[in-house]
């Protein structure tokens, strides 16, 4: 257990992620599940706070719907906590405006934001926004 709450003493994490570490450090499989439970129960240990925090913070630093899942995802996030983050966040369309608008409307700008995996969708909604003067 202390080493557990060592563990979220420095950042937020997921179950997943403390559980994980624990079994780096030799903890077994039922002290790793009892010491994770424990910490849930008293509100230390939470996937749904840690996803939407997260997605909330990358979401804010311009990334799009696929790389937060594929964050998400990478830290052990369930896909229904993964849909409820992402369903909390601003549209990705509006995210990709909001980054055109603070590097410029640019072909340099939709190769970025294809690079951080918006859609297809998104970018075509960008570039019709552009067109009509409501971006930039």
């Amino acid at each position: 257990m202390t080493a557990a709450v060592a563990l979220l003493a420095s950042r937020d994490r997921t179950r997943h992620e403390v559980e994980a570490a624990l079994a780096r450090q030799g903890v077994s499989a039922p002290v790793r599940a009892a010491a994770a439970e424990s910490l849930t129960r008293a509100g230390y240990l939470d996937d749904v706070r840690f996803a939407t925090g997260r997605a909330e913070a990358l979401a804010a630093r311009g990334s799009s719907d696929a790389s937060v899942v594929a964050d998400l995802e990478g830290r052990g996030v369930d896909r229904e906590t993964i849909s409820e983050a992402l369903a909390s966040l601003e549209p990705e369309a509006r995210r990709a405006e909001r980054v055109a608008a603070e590097r410029g409307t640019t072909a340099r700008t939709l190769r970025l934001l294809a690079a951080r995996g918006f859609t297809e969708e998104s970018l075509e909604q960008l570039v019709a926004a552009c067109e009509e003067g409501a971006v930039g």
